[in-house]
C-alpha cells in the first residue's frame, strides 16, 4: 500500500504507530514524533491519523468519553481491555463472522462491521494479583 503522499509527518507517524504495540492515542503518538520532526503540530498529527485510517492503513479503537486509540495491526483480532490499567491487549480468537449472523437475523437493516471487546487483565495486572 503506498500512501498518496508520503510526507516527512505521514512517514513519521505511520512507523511510530507500527512500532509502538500500546495501541497510541494521538497525545503520545505528537510526543514521538515530535523526537523525529520537532515542528510537528498536534493539528497535522490529527490530520494525518484520519488520513491514514482513511487510506486503510490504521483501524480507529473508539470508546465513549476516551481519547481515540489507533492499531497498526490490520489483521483480524479481537481486543482485551484491561480493567486495572486500561492497557488494550491484541487477542487472535477466531469467531464466527458475526456480520453475516446479524444480517441473517435482521435482514431489514444494512450490517457493515461489528466489534468485540474483552474485558479482564493484561499479563502485567493479573501477575501483580498473583504477587
Amino acid at each position: 500500500m503506498a500512501l498518496k503522499r508520503l510526507t516527512r509527518q505521514r512517514k513519521a507517524v505511520l512507523e511510530v504507530v507500527r512500532k509502538a504495540h500500546n495501541h497510541p492515542d494521538a497525545a503520545w503518538i505528537y510526543q514521538e514524533v515530535r523526537k523525529v520532526v520537532p515542528k510537528v503540530s498536534l493539528g497535522t498529527i490529527y490530520r494525518t491519523l484520519d488520513a491514514l485510517v482513511a487510506e486503510g492503513y490504521l483501524t480507529p479503537i473508539t470508546k465513549a468519553g476516551e481519547a481515540t486509540r489507533y492499531d497498526a495491526n490490520l489483521h483480524p483480532h479481537l481486543h482485551l481491555v484491561c480493567e486495572a490499567c486500561g492497557e488494550i491487549v491484541d487477542l487472535e480468537v477466531a469467531l464466527p463472522d458475526l456480520v453475516a449472523l446479524a444480517q441473517e437475523a435482521h435482514p431489514g437493516v444494512e450490517v457493515r462491521a461489528a466489534e468485540v471487546t474483552f474485558r479482564g487483565l493484561c499479563p502485567t495486572c493479573k501477575a501483580a494479583l498473583k504477587g
